[in-house]
């Protein structure tokens, strides 16, 4: 059995990329992401193929963010998909109303702290609070722990402060912008390798293309398993 401390991002161009990829992966990946990017081609259908008929856990990532009665009804139509993770947006009334919408379901409802693509200069420019970026992330991800999030989302360079928030205890902490030790970033701009973002706190890392577009897509994701087992 895999390691899903590992989740894979199927950020393909459709469920049947998503699919062909699953398969090729094999036994060696147990969790997997899917985005917003698939909603339109049948990425909701490939959750509930990979969940029922494969047996592998799903992270879909929908970042969810508006009214709370909104979010609420979204967030209970999800649930009869037998999801594993759900993400919103870690805005106290966002996670509030999802909470709402996930009772009596086994769907944990993570809260985005701040994007791992964005940096100071972006938050300037939608006009965000200004100061450091890793302190905004942690103390929204305190207010996501108060208002009873499962988990939150994080830069794995948050982790460690996250992690040490008095009220984190028994929360997880998952973290995309994770590249294998000497992979190319990406449009990602705060990064880390697998098993420094373990070191740091992190319950589950989320990897993409350094798999999915590899030459040979097994044996990167058991490279990065075995970064995580050295951890």
């Amino acid at each position: 059995m895999s390691d899903d401390r590992l989740i894979v991002a199927l950020d393909v161009p459709n469920a049947l990329a998503g699919l062909n990829m699953a398969q090729e992966l094999g036994d060696a990946v147990s969790f997997y992401k899917i985005g917003l990017g698939m909603l339109t081609t049948g990425g909701l259908g490939l959750a509930n193929e990979l969940k029922q008929e494969h047996g592998k856990r799903i992270f879909l990532d929908m970042k969810l963010f508006d009214i709370s009665n909104t979010v609420e009804n979204a967030v209970r139509g999800f649930t009869q998909f037998d999801i594993d993770f759900l993400t919103v947006h870690g805005d106290p009334h966002v996670v509030q109303a999802a909470k709402q919408g996930a009772a009596g379901s086994g769907m944990k409802i993570l809260a985005v702290t701040v994007l791992t693509s964005l940096d100071r200069g972006d938050l300037d420019a939608g006009m965000m609070q200004p100061g450091d970026l890793a302190e905004i992330a942690v103390e929204r991800a305190a207010r996501a722990f108060d208002a009873g999030a499962d988990g939150v989302i994080s830069s794995p360079h948050e982790a460690a402060a996250i992690r040490a928030l008095p009220n984190a205890a028994g929360r997880l902490i998952v973290t995309p912008g994770v590249r294998p030790a000497g992979g190319a970033a990406g449009d990602q701009k705060r990064i880390a390798t697998p098993a420094s973002a373990v070191a740091a706190g992190a319950d589950h890392i989320v990897v993409g293309r350094p798999i999915y577009a590899a030459d040979k897509p097994v044996e990167a994701a058991r490279g990065i398993l075995g970064e995580l087992k050295s951890a």
